[in-house]
């Protein structure tokens, strides 16, 4: 794809955000787009908040369920970058007002001691570099309209990312059966997700050794000391201003968010 339509389609997203109006799918028009064109239209628009001031403190990785795989027509996931102007205190307040579609999912979060560079990183190697653990929410958002997108859209869209939220109180990989850990969401109070970590590509693990792997091949890596958000453990749940929500994973301590 030409450098001149990449950054066209860059700039659409971005004025999408900034107008808090939600736009047409880009492969609407252009259904030729590739994976890798989406790429470098997401590196764009973070390159530009980067230079903006803001700094990439981490990665998110999307699409790690089966359900959304088989809705998509795809087979693998997607990444996008976390940005330390996307983080939400625990117990703070998103600011729903810069949002267009919010929705939240329940996450872990891995924070790691060394970096990690592929291909090739196994699972063994992706817990020997795994500094601690924490419960995270995602604040995921859209400025595609309606949510109707392709794989090649969502990632242009920096993979549907708006905010996120991490906890307080780590926990050790080795303390967690990543497998059989139970998610609970609750929106005000009421229960209103529920899941596990196998929903997460049958382990988180796994989402990170793919996220390694997917970086080595577009030339970057993991950098030590980066968190990485795992995939939803569970469904996710629209919000609307004046709900508060908590996350509780297993024994982890619990993540909240008000908007």
């Amino acid at each position: 794809m030409p450098l001149s339509l990449t950054e066209e389609l860059a700039e659409r997203l971005r004025n999408a955000g900034a107008s808090r109006t939600p736009c047409d799918s880009l492969t609407s028009n252009h259904p030729d787009l590739s994976v890798e064109d989406a790429y470098a239209i997401q590196g764009i628009n973070l390159d530009r908040r980067i230079a903006d001031g803001a700094r990439l403190v981490g990665r998110k990785i999307g699409l790690t369920s089966r359900a959304i795989q088989e809705w998509l027509g795809v087979a693998e996931p997607d990444f996008g970058g976390l940005l330390s102007t996307m983080s939400v205190p625990n117990c703070g307040t998103a600011p729903i007002d810069e949002l267009l579609q919010p929705r939240v999912e329940g996450e872990l979060a891995f924070v790691l001691k060394r970096s990690l560079s592929g291909p090739g990183i196994t699972a063994a190697e992706v817990i020997a570099a795994t500094d601690l653990l924490l419960p995270a929410i995602e604040i995921i958002d859209s400025r595609i309209k309606d949510w109707k997108f392709t794989i090649q859209d969502t990632i242009a869209d920096n993979a549907s990312s708006g905010m996120f939220v991490v906890g307080s109180q780590p926990m050790s990989l080795n303390q967690i059966d990543m497998k059989t850990i139970g998610l609970t969401l609750r929106k005000n109070g009421e229960v209103v997700s529920t899941g596990a970590g196998a929903a997460c590509l049958a382990d988180p693990v796994n989402a990170v050794v793919w996220l390694a792997n997917k970086l080595g091949e577009l030339g970057t890596e993991i950098e030590a000391g980066q968190v990485i958000l795992s995939g939803a453990l569970g469904p996710v749940t629209p919000v609307v201003p004046g709900d508060y929500v908590t996350v509780q994973i297993g024994r982890m301590g619990e993540v909240g968010v008000r908007f």
